[in-house]
């Protein structure tokens, strides 16, 4: 049972990303947020490489929908049924409002997945609005170097389309109660809800964005709280080179700059395949100073501060996209 957890990927990378050290200090479980910081020429790469890392990561957010079995998580493609869905059909011909029963899988190496949930139609099968899903994880272990404990909860907000045919338009809110992965090198737990929203109608051509107002997560060196996050991308895989684009926007609260900043895209990324963009621009605000990062190609980029907020550019940093996306 080899499960591609993304958000196991998306969430120690969200942490690594941001670099340095610190404890968690609660973020997302009920404090208000910290002050703004100053964004200075001593924290400039610092506060965008974290604020970068963390827009990447709610952006990220749309994979986790994989975990259900009915969402690929390569970009340009869609799985076929599988996964709680197939599992639920085997229950055999069904009325209007079908309960999944909690079903157990044992993981590879130790632990367990118990999955269970609500379906209108497993005939056909389709989704519809109130459809539900809940993969409970116990220390589950599936040989791919960690094991992931807690809940996810997947609810059906909307769907239209071909569900079998994988062209579909479909809006779900995922939930994360600590939601734990594991690893040698870390342990990170993840709270808080998203609402993502998968266009696959005209795949290959294929769009995706998340939004929600908190999500938190905490890993042994570090904790990060993204509020009032906004993301969308899209992705044409029916021409190559692929074009993309992304936009984001947000806070970003974290012990990693000690305290928080603001995040936004005023001009919008655009690239092709798994290049970094090579067009668009990310501003990161702070108290009374903000950081403009600006893709000057598909490798370098330019970090331009304003220290004061009078909107004159006292300094320029040359740096590149591998540089900001080394831990």
């Amino acid at each position: 049972m080899k499960r591609t957890l993304f958000f196991t990927l998306t969430s120690i990378s969200f942490v690594a990303a941001c670099g340095g050290s610190g404890g968690s200090d609660g973020l997302g479980n009920g404090n208000p947020p910290s002050a703004m910081i100053q964004i200075t020429s001593a924290n400039a790469v610092d506060v965008t490489k974290a604020s970068y890392a963390a827009a990447l990561a709610s952006a990220s957010l749309s994979e986790l929908s994989g975990e259900t079995g009915f969402i690929a998580s390569a970009p340009g493609g869609v799985s076929k049924v599988g996964g709680v869905v197939s599992a639920a059909s085997k229950a055999g011909p069904a009325p209007a409002q079908v309960v999944i029963p909690p079903t157990e899988s044992l993981c590879d190496m130790g632990g367990s997945v118990t999955v269970s949930g609500r379906i209108a139609d497993i005939v056909t099968p389709s989704l519809s609005a109130g459809d539900f899903f809940d993969l409970e994880f116990d220390m589950c272990d599936d040989g791919l170097g960690a094991v992931t404990d807690g809940n996810l909860h997947f609810d059906v907000d909307a769907f239209a389309g071909d569900f079998l045919g994988g062209l579909y338009d479909m809006t779900m809110t995922l939930s994360l109660d600590n939601f734990q992965v594991a690893t040698i090198e870390d342990t990170v737990t993840s709270n808080g809800e998203a609402t993502v929203t998968l266009n696959t109608a005209n795949s290959p051509s294929v769009s995706a964005s998340v939004n929600g107002s908190s999500m938190t997560v905490d890993a042994n060196a570090s904790s990060e709280t993204l509020r009032n996050f906004l993301s969308a991308q899209t992705l044409d895989g029916g021409v190559f080179p692929s074009p993309f684009t992304m936009t984001a926007s947000g806070s970003l609260d974290t012990t990693q700059i000690s305290g928080s900043v603001r995040y936004s895209t005023p001009v919008m990324f655009e690239g092709f395949d798994s290049d970094y963009p090579g067009i668009g621009e990310f501003l990161v605000t702070g108290d009374g100073s903000s950081a403009r990062l600006i893709a000057e190609s598909s490798v370098n980029v330019r970090i331009e501060l304003d220290t004061v907020g009078d909107g004159v550019i006292n300094e320029t940093i040359n740096t590149t996209w591998s540089e900001l996306n080394t831990p």
